[in-house]
């Protein structure tokens, strides 16, 4: 049988009325080629495309969801996603579309003293929105850092307790400059941020540089998203931080959040 013999279901009408906020594909495994123009990086990406569909389609067309990604998502430039989400809404034929993609980033990382060399892997999440002629994205990266309690340190007669640390930092952009930071950037701010850097790979002498740089720079959980959410703010970025430390003498693990997505318009007002 022909396919254009086929009844076509999910493109029929449909009478009930109802608008559908996200519909599409998730979970979708894909080998994907990450390019900033700093950072090159290949790699197998999770992708979630989603349209909104309206109340009178029965259906959306998520095989060509696939094709989409074989056409246009093999290769990820963040800043050629406003033309990418255009050229994929149209084969889709919708004015709504949301696109996430989760995979892992490695930069290079020496180790403090013997300059050994390791990778140290991240996790980056892309998300765009394309509503209508607005597009918006969110580029969000997460790694794991040192802290060394302040409190600790201060009320022990020698040694203080630390902990790994694992921190998302998100920044948003929009239009024309969708993707403010880097990956590599956000990666840095975040290690700077810290009581110190966690390091792929640690001999004698690095162990106790690391040591003593976490000693010399306590910092409670609330400190970490403070410092960075400061050097987020110097580059008049919007962003949001999440940090977990995972205690190590502690039955649970310290959080805490930030978000500053609309700081700039209400410090711009604070000044009138």
């Amino acid at each position: 049988m022909r396919a254009d013999s086929l009844p076509d279901v999910q493109s029929a009408g449909d009478a009930r009325g109802i608008d559908i906020d996200e519909v599409g594909i998730g979970g979708l495994r894909y080998p994907v080629i990450f390019d900033d123009g700093g950072l090159v990086q290949s790699g197998v990406a999770e992708i979630e495309m989603t349209v909104a569909l309206p109340a009178d389609r029965r259906g959306t067309h998520m095989s060509r969801m696939v094709q989409a990604t074989e056409a246009y998502l093999t290769r990820i430039n963040p800043h050629d996603l406003h033309p990418t989400f255009k050229a994929i809404a149209g084969l889709l034929d919708a004015t709504s579309l949301q696109i996430v993609v989760n995979m892992p980033i490695a930069t290079s990382v020496d180790s403090p003293v013997s300059a050994n060399r390791g990778s140290q892997v991240h996790d980056l999440c892309l998300e765009g929105r394309l509503v209508d002629e607005e597009f918006h994205l969110k580029t969000a990266v997460t790694t794991d850092v040192t802290t060394l309690c302040p409190c600790s340190k201060a009320i022990s007669d020698y040694g203080a307790h630390n902990q790994r640390s694992k921190v998302t930092l998100s920044v948003s952009g929009e239009d024309d400059v969708p993707y403010p930071v880097r990956v590599a950037d956000l990666i840095q701010l975040v290690r700077d941020s810290a009581s110190c850097p966690v390091y792929p790979v640690v001999k004698r002498p690095d162990e106790r540089a690391i040591t003593m740089a976490a000693f010399d720079n306590p910092k409670f959980v609330e400190d970490l998203i403070r410092d960075l959410s400061r050097s987020c703010r110097e580059r008049g970025v919007p962003h949001q931080i999440e940090a977990r430390n995972i205690e190590s003498i502690h039955s649970h693990d310290a959080v805490a959040r930030l978000s500053a997505l609309d700081w700039m318009a209400t410090a711009n007002g604070s000044r009138r």
